[in-house]
């Protein structure tokens, strides 16, 4: 080999290696500088400002004490008159007066011993009746409360069956209800009365007797007729009184104390 040739070759041998040289510090340089990297980003991270505060973050407010609450003035109330004062304590206070109670009771205007109250009515067959026909004679009332019902039928028909000893006794014997007289003689008819029925329409001899007040019948109160029997005596004063009545055998124990007097 010549000279040349073996200089140009020791040349080229060296460029090479340099550039061996150069790559190879130059990826030692690199790898120094990615493994620094992060160290000196996380020193630039430490080193940085804290973050500014977020404007957008809800701000609580200070606690200022609350403001005292208004006071409202009270309303001006209207002075008071002192004549309209007088006016209305001098006004006299009108109450309702309670009425008296006008309705008789089972024992108005009738005791025993009392004098009977007298009567004229119409009975069955058109005829009047008096107290004063049965003056001197012993006298027997049954008050009824209407014509042609069981319980008055029954009592009718008894008071009829026993009209001849009642006759004996020295009585007469007179039914009496509200009816009207022509209602008087179909019971009459139907039944074959022989005592007289008395109509009293008005009510006039039933109050004055006490067969007129208050009854009840299936939790109703009204006003009529209480059964009743009243036996007068012949001197004209009330003997004895029945009251609330009860049919089956009272006939027989009202001509039981007609023949006692």
């Amino acid at each position: 080999m010549s000279k040349k040739t073996r200089k140009k070759s020791s040349k080229g041998s060296s460029k090479n290696s340099a550039r061996k040289a150069t790559t190879a510090k130059a990826a030692r340089g690199g790898a120094k500088t990615s493994l620094k990297a992060p160290a000196t980003k996380a020193r630039k991270a430490v080193a940085k400002k804290p973050d500014k505060p977020d404007k957008t973050a809800v701000v609580q407010p200070s606690h200022k004490p609350a403001s005292k609450p208004l006071k409202s003035k009270p309303s001006a109330m209207p002075k008071p008159d002192p004549k309209a004062i007088s006016k209305e304590i001098a006004r006299p206070v009108s109450r309702p007066v309670p009425k008296p109670d006008s309705r008789p009771g089972p024992t108005a205007g009738l005791v025993e011993g009392a004098k009977a109250p007298s009567f004229r009515l119409p009975r069955d067959g058109g005829d009047s009746v008096s107290l004063a026909d049965f003056a001197g004679q012993k006298l027997v009332l049954f008050f009824y409360p209407r014509a042609d019902t069981p319980g008055c039928t029954r009592e009718a028909i008894d008071f009829t069956r026993l009209k001849g000893a009642f006759a004996d006794s020295g009585a007469a014997v007179l039914g009496v209800s509200a009816d009207t007289v022509k209602a008087q003689e179909s019971f009459r008819n139907k039944h074959q009365l022989a005592v007289p029925l008395v109509s009293d329409e008005k009510h006039e001899m039933l109050e004055a007797y006490g067969a007129w007040g208050e009854k009840s019948m299936y939790g109703r109160i009204f006003l009529g007729i209480l059964r009743t029997t009243v036996l007068i005596g012949a001197d004209g004063k009330i003997a004895k009184i029945w009251r609330n009545v009860r049919v089956d055998g009272h006939a027989d124990e009202v001509l039981a104390a007609v023949r006692a007097m």
